[in-house]
């Protein structure tokens, strides 16, 4: 999975300001693939909801992945006739890639998608941008599967709906509702930042999104929706499932072996109160503290079975070293990961030697107290010597969880030179200058520090952007190395998204 991502500062949430902008507030965007006989409908339909309840300025950008029926034609007819309609062409198939492309081209600070058959209401698409407006969430999804949505659909797609649902639930910790609903929207800053880290170009990349953007501790908006099945779907269910497996197990990996950078985005826009100091409470005891004792608690269950299983074998000196030098690495990795948020394989090596020093010292209690325990019997029952090893660890794992928090993971706090926050992908706008910052800088105590602040929609209908004139356009390739910066072309040239966009599976 890809982990580049320039390093910088993200705008802190600010609610937009309402007027007349010149630059559109929203950009839905509708991925279409061969469909000449919904598409038309579908846009005016769009149009005519957002013009009569839509208090911002909008744009409805068609973004057709390589449709070969009349679909083109259809798109250039409703750019002509309609001011707030765009149309996109690409020359490859896929949702992911169609979305990723005109989303990273758009100049909107809200980017939203739909699909074409519009199963869902449209009185929900207000509600579902309005957080993001606001700047209470970063991103925004419809759900069918809320108690309060209204779901009209046959029991084949209901099925596996939830049961998809769930396998997101168990194998990635999703805690977000309806990961495939087709309703769905992002601050633009914030897609600026996460779409790099994304790699599918099909129908699971609005997962792989999804997970990322929670794990990196992203606030996800649900709304309740109403939805109507469309009997003509034209989505096949085996292999989109396949496929959909396919990502869960990749995404699962990443996220298993600590490749996927995560520390760069992990904290919110703008003021985090978890951010703040509390005078005389440690960031995170609390948290460690029952990380700690429930790793504790496996590991002192593991080392017994180790312990008993040794002792059948050999004398309870030896027994106990192996059964606590075999625990202790497990302990180790345990604690680095779950208890102390260590991810990735940096350190790991420093991390397991220090660990055998702390191993060293709980060696030493309990094996002096087997020495006692000896010397006080000859022959000590089994029961004596368990207890005796389990009050020794209960000794040994408070004196290892001070040297874990203080010597072996202890708080980088703002000592870290060079460690980032977060990682902004920079865009073009100079209003998003970047820099280099602590990882966890804390904020001034000032009652109104100065936050980094995003512009307003006054801002970005003054800036110039990179490129001067979006969307005066009917087609553009993706995949391409861009040659030319001009979109009045009729074909534009962009540099590539992704590495995988000549993915096999959507050709």
């Amino acid at each position: 999975m890809r982990t580049d991502s320039s390093p910088g500062t993200l705008p802190a949430r600010e609610h937009l300001p309402a007027g007349d902008a010149g630059t559109p507030v929203l950009d839905v965007v509708i991925p279409v693939y061969n469909e000449e006989k919904d598409l038309q409908p579908c846009v005016l339909r769009l149009h005519e909801h957002l013009k009569r309840t839509f208090p911002y300025a909008f744009r409805i950008t068609i973004a057709d992945n390589a449709s070969t029926d009349t679909t083109p034609l259809v798109s250039q007819r409703l750019e002509a006739e309609i001011p707030e309609v765009r149309a996109f062409r690409l020359e490859q198939k896929g949702r992911g890639r169609a979305l990723r492309t005109v989303w990273s081209a758009s100049d909107a600070p809200i980017l939203a998608y739909m699909d074409v058959d519009l199963s869902t209401d449209l009185n929900a698409l207000l509600p579902l941008v309005a957080p993001l407006i606001s700047g209470h969430s970063d991103l925004a999804i419809g759900s069918r599967l809320a108690r309060s949505s209204r779901v009209v659909r046959g029991p084949k797609r209901e099925f596996i709906s939830r049961a998809y649902n769930l396998i997101l639930r168990g194998s990635l910790q999703a805690r977000f509702s309806d990961a495939q609903c087709g309703f769905k929207a992002i601050r633009r800053d914030v897609a600026q930042v996460l779409l790099p880290l994304v790699e599918d170009t099909g129908w699971f990349f609005d997962t792989e999104m999804l997970v990322i953007a929670e794990r990196a501790g992203l606030r996800i908006h649900e709304v309740p929706v109403d939805w109507v099945d469309d009997p003509d779907s034209t989505v096949h269910i085996v292999k989109t499932a396949t496929e959909d497996l396919k990502g869960v197990w990749r995404v699962g990996k990443a996220l298993a072996s600590g490749s996927l950078p995560l520390d760069r985005i992990t904290r919110p826009f703008g003021d985090d109160p978890r951010d703040r100091e509390i005078q005389d409470v440690p960031k995170g005891l609390a948290r460690q503290l029952v990380g700690f004792c429930v790793v504790g608690g496996l590991s002192t269950l593991f080392y017994l079975l180790l312990y008993s299983a040794f002792r059948q074998f050999g004398g309870s000196q030896i027994a106990n070293a192996l059964a606590l030098l075999v625990s202790a690495v497990a302990n180790t990795a345990a604690n680095r990961r779950l208890t102390f948020g260590v991810r990735g394989r940096g350190g790991a090596v420093r991390h397991q030697a220090q660990g055998l020093v702390v191993f060293g010292i709980g060696l030493a209690l309990t094996s002096g107290s087997l020495a006692a325990l000896n010397a006080a019997s000859s022959d000590p029952a089994h029961s004596t010597e368990l207890a005796v090893l389990i009050a020794a660890n209960l000794a040994a794992t408070v004196l290892r969880f001070l040297l874990f928090r203080a010597w072996v993971f202890p708080d980088r706090g703002d000592d870290q030179p060079g460690a980032t926050a977060v990682a902004g992908h920079a865009p073009s706008s100079p209003a998003y200058a970047t820099q280099q910052l602590p990882q966890r800088q804390q904020l001034p105590q000032q009652p109104h520090a100065p936050l980094p602040q995003r512009p307003t929609a006054h801002q970005y209908a003054t800036t110039p952007y990179a490129p001067p004139s979006p969307y005066d356009t009917t087609e553009f390739r993706a995949g391409e190395a861009a040659e030319q910066r001009s979109w009045k072309d009729a074909t534009v040239q962009l540099q590539p998204v992704r590495p995988t966009d000549t993915d096999p599976r959507n050709s």
